[in-house]
C-alpha cells in the first residue's frame, strides 16, 4: 500500500506516523507562567537537536478537546519566560505522567494533581520534577512555526541525574532507568537491551 500523506486528513496522517515512528522518548516538560504558576505536560515529539551546543527539541501542537485550536500552556509559558525543564519519565512515574497529560485548566497545578514534588532548579525559574531520574534545565533558543505546530529548541544549561542511575564516566544506567517510550496509543518500557555483533563495514559507511 502506498499513501500520499498530503492527500489525507491530518488525524489520519498522524496515526500513520505515530504508529510507525516508535518508540518515541517522552519529554515531561515543566514550566511556569509570568505569575509563577506551575505547569507540567508530556510530549513525545522530542529528541536531541544538537550536541554542540547541547540542544533539545520538542514539538508542541495546538490544544485538543475542549481547548481545541488554543495555544497550549507549555508553549505560552516558554514564549513568555524563555525557560523550561525537560524531565525524563521512567516506568514508576507512568501514572503520574498520564495524569499530567490531561486537558486541565490553566490554573490547575499538574504537580499537585499528580502528587509530584516541585524542586527548585539551579539556572531556570521553572521547577523540575523531584521524582524524575533525569532532568534538563533549558533556555529557549528559538521557536519554529511548522503549520499548526511549533518546534521548540532549547539549550541545556544544567543536567541532573539521581545517583542510583549514574554509572560514572558520564554514562547512564539504562537497565535501571527503564525509560518509558510512547507508541501509537499506548506505551512501552525500554528494558530489553542488547548489542549487535560487531561487523566490518566499508570505510565511509556509518
Amino acid at each position: 500500500m502506498n499513501i500520499d500523506l498530503r492527500s489525507i486528513e491530518t488525524k489520519q496522517a498522524y496515526k500513520l506516523m505515530t504508529g510507525s515512528i516508535v518508540p518515541r522518548p517522552i519529554a515531561w516538560v515543566s514550566t511556569i507562567d509570568e505569575d509563577g504558576n506551575r505547569n507540567l505536560a508530556p510530549f513525545s515529539f522530542f529528541t536531541v537537536a544538537s550536541r554542540n551546543p547541547a540542544t533539545l527539541c520538542i514539538s508542541v501542537g495546538p490544544g485538543v478537546g475542549d481547548r481545541e485550536g488554543t495555544t497550549k500552556d507549555t508553549l505560552s509559558n516558554i514564549r513568555s519566560t524563555k525557560q523550561f525543564v525537560v524531565n525524563i519519565v521512567n516506568s514508576p512515574l507512568g501514572d503520574e505522567m498520564h495524569i499530567s497529560s490531561g486537558n486541565l485548566p490553566a490554573e490547575v497545578d499538574e504537580f499537585e494533581a499528580a502528587g509530584l514534588t516541585p524542586v527548585e532548579s539551579m539556572n531556570v525559574q521553572a521547577p523540575r520534577v523531584g521524582e524524575a531520574p533525569i532532568s534538563f534545565e533549558l533556555e529557549l533558543d528559538q521557536i519554529i512555526e511548522i503549520g499548526s505546530d511549533h518546534l521548540i529548541l532549547g539549550r541545556v544549561v544544567q543536567y541532573h541525574i539521581q545517583d542510583e542511575y549514574y554509572l560514572g564516566n558520564y554514562k547512564v544506567d539504562l537497565e535501571k532507568l527503564k525509560p518509558l517510550g510512547r507508541l501509537a496509543g499506548n506505551y512501552c518500557e525500554v528494558d530489553n537491551l542488547f548489542t549487535l555483533p560487531r561487523v566490518k563495514v566499508e570505510e565511509g559507511i556509518k
